[in-house]
């Protein structure tokens, strides 16, 4: 994983911020996703006494890792029902809004539905983080809350894009999960 980002073997390396013109949600699964649902997962899973349901499998990342949890949960729905992103969303680094409607394989388009299926979509930021980061970070809350998306926003006082941000979006994030 160069710089953050895997490349299967063959492949060339990525070494920066790969986009897909589609926009955000909308290319193929990443190399990335692919190491966490059929690698990492099983894994884990084979390893540790884990509860392997969706009900009881949450992902939360920061940062560009927030962005990749999104990507990896809406893509996986049948394997996650708790997410959050700390500092990172799809498209959260500024990129190109959102389209509800055929991202992630459509999964915001119903939004009862997805409701329905979600026990909590978490986003945390910190109150001071880079322009660019805020703006796609709003636009992203601004989208799905248009379209109904029930989600849970903090935003962590005189904080920017750092590890005080993200401790406190973990002890704000934590307590939330698989509590039905």
């Amino acid at each position: 994983m160069d710089k953050g980002y895997a490349s299967k073997p063959g492949e060339p390396v990525v070494t920066g911020m790969p986009r897909s013109d589609a926009g955000p949600g909308q290319g193929p699964p990443s190399t990335f996703e692919q190491v966490v649902i059929n690698d990492l997962i099983p894994a884990v899973d084979q390893r540790y006494r884990t509860l392997t349901d969706r009900n009881h499998r949450a992902m939360a990342g920061l940062s560009m890792g927030g962005g990749q949890t999104f990507e990896i949960v809406l893509h996986n729905l049948d394997k996650f029902a708790w997410v959050g992103g700390f500092s990172g969303v799809p498209g959260g680094n500024g990129g190109p809004v959102i389209d509800v409607k055929t991202a992630f394989h459509g999964v915001l388009a119903d939004a009862a539905a997805f409701n329905k299926r979600m026990k909590l979509v978490w986003i945390g930021t910190g109150s001071m983080e880079p322009e660019r980061m805020m703006q796609g970070m709003k636009n992203f809350r601004e989208a799905i809350a248009a379209a109904g998306i029930r989600f849970k926003f903090y935003e962590s006082p005189g904080t920017s894009h750092e590890w005080l941000t993200w401790r406190r979006d973990l002890h704000e994030f934590a307590p939330l999960l698989f509590k039905d």
